[in-house]
């Protein structure tokens, strides 16, 4: 009787666990079973693990082997385990010394010939490893780029199976292994902002809204008529924002690779920027799926801009599913075993048109939708979701004038505006609890010492007790004035960023 144990890390969502891959090799028939809650991909294992050992030069046929993936009690997907329970299997079978493998994990499937491949799931998988304390992975050559964007852990690889024994032979006996072909990737600088606010005409107000919108991360909803910019503007609100942090960057990249969606160039610091189709259903938006919970495009965007163009043509369900969201900033699917996970922390921006057909602006004489059909329209964007928007603006027609006009701020001068906005956000909230005004709980800001006089709040007061905003749409004012505050470098709002604010509140209710 012999055990090998070595390590791998099964994934819920965006967090992971460290796992020991214990393998036992007995006397009895020939079998190869695997125990810890596996799903269908794992259950398969055994097949690809005994041919990619036979290709390596060793049988595993005449074995009675049983796989554990410990602890038991939580659900393993994928096939990131094939290269673990590969390595425990041959330790088990005396090929490969026990104390050299036990502490290192292995995140790779093999193939039929022994061949390492890539799994999704790389970058958290890793991150999860360093936080559990352990210092050296192996994975395949495709993923080396991607585990190495972790710092502080040892990224080592393979090409087959064969390689990997001959190391960790050559390991055991002082030998120095192998050196990995693909290098670490490395930081990849903000070039990827070829668009600029510049390169819109006109709409100074709908520039405003957008800037303000960046300085708080504050959501933004974009009436207007077809052809008047509304997609211009919400392409370009990333251009405006600060670039990322690395913890931010990671998080967002930890996403996009439980998809396998990891660019090459490295670590991206330019914000995400996420527009799904108007026909995307549920799962998509918010995530979901049968065989495995995969991320939706809420949280793709995690740290950036999700862009909702056309709103109006969105489902009701798929719309409504962002509402929890939005608040938590985070994404929570309940499955019957399992509850997973994913952050959600974004800048939802809208852009919808007035009416069916387009035309109902102004004074909407070329309009011809019938009332009905203008009402209807517009109640596809519920009130409740309507309320969890900060800035609501309307985009009319660009004229002839506008394009007269001196180019108006590049992206970069807007930019710095911005970024000095946020150095005031920083100074004056905990960093540990939030970053951005649009952040801060509302109680906060209607309590002393950051409650506002009433001779500033007084046409806001006025408002609530009307019924003209909801006490969630109270909140959002506030917030949006200590915005309007910190772009105008002023330590406290006014009586002018207070009436700002609630005016792009109401402007799309009186709209509508």
């Amino acid at each position: 009787m012999s055990i090998g144990v070595t390590r791998g890390v099964a994934l819920r969502g965006i967090t992971g666990r460290v796992v020991d891959v214990e393998c036992h090799s007995g006397q009895g028939l020939p079998s190869f079973e695997i125990g810890g809650l596996p799903d269908t991909a794992l259950r398969q294992a055994p097949q690809r693990v005994r041919a990619a050992a036979i290709a390596a030069g060793y049988s595993l046929n005449q074995r009675q082997l049983t796989i554990n993936l410990s602890p038991a009690s939580i659900p393993k997907h994928g096939t990131s385990f094939d290269l673990g329970i590969a390595v425990a299997a041959l330790t088990a079978c005396e090929v490969l010394p026990a104390a050299t493998v036990r502490p290192i994990v292995h995140l790779a499937e093999l193939g039929l010939d022994g061949r390492l491949r890539h799994v999704a799931g790389i970058l958290p998988a890793v991150l999860a490893a360093q936080a559990a304390g352990c210092t050296h992975v192996v994975v395949a050559p495709s993923d080396v780029a991607e585990a190495g964007l972790v710092e502080g852990v040892t990224v080592s690889t393979a090409t087959t199976l064969r390689d990997l024994v001959d190391g960790y032979r050559s390991l055991a006996k002082g030998e120095p292994p192998p050196p990995a072909p693909a290098p670490t990737a490395q930081v990849a600088a903000p070039h990827g902002r070829s668009l600029d606010l510049a390169d819109v005409s006109g709409q100074h107000e709908a520039r405003s809204a957008l800037t303000l919108a960046a300085a708080g991360g504050h959501h933004l909803l974009l009436n207007g008529p077809p052809g008047s910019g509304k997609t211009m503007l919400a392409e370009r609100l990333v251009t405006i924002l600060p670039s990322l942090t690395r913890e931010q960057a990671l998080e967002s990249l930890a996403v996009r690779s439980v998809l396998g969606a990891v660019p090459a160039t490295g670590i991206d610091l330019v914000p995400p920027f996420v527009a799904p189709h108007h026909s995307a259903s549920v799962p998509s938006l918010v995530g979901g799926g049968t065989a495995a919970v995969l991320p939706g495009a809420i949280s793709q965007a995690h740290h950036g801009v999700l862009f909702l163009d056309e709103a109006a043509e969105f489902a009701g369900s798929s719309l409504q599913a962002l509402r929890q969201p939005l608040e938590s900033g985070e994404v929570v699917i309940a499955r019957a075993r399992e509850r997973v996970s994913y952050p959600a922390r974004v800048q939802l921006v809208l852009a919808t048109n007035p009416c069916p057909c387009g035309e109902g602006h102004g004074k909407g004489l070329s309009c011809r939708c019938r009332p009905t059909e203008r009402r209807a329209y517009a109640a596809r964007l519920s009130g409740p979701l309507m309320d969890r928007m900060d800035i609501q603006v309307q985009v009319p027609k660009v004229s002839l004038a506008d394009l007269s006009e001196d180019p108006p701020d590049s992206s970069a001068a807007v930019g710095a505006r911005v970024l000095e906005a946020r150095h005031a956000q920083a100074r004056r909230w905990p960093a540990e609890r939030w970053q951005l005004n649009s952040q801060v709980p509302g109680p906060v800001l209607r309590r002393a010492p950051w409650r506002l006089p009433s001779a500033t709040t007084r046409v806001l007061d006025r408002a609530l007790e009307l019924g003209q905003v909801t006490l969630r749409g109270y909140d959002r004012v506030l917030r949006l004035a200590w915005s309007s505050a910190d772009l105008h470098g002023r330590t406290t709002p006014s009586v002018d960023d207070v009436g700002l604010a609630l005016m792009y509140r109401t402007q799309g209710a009186v709209a509508a």
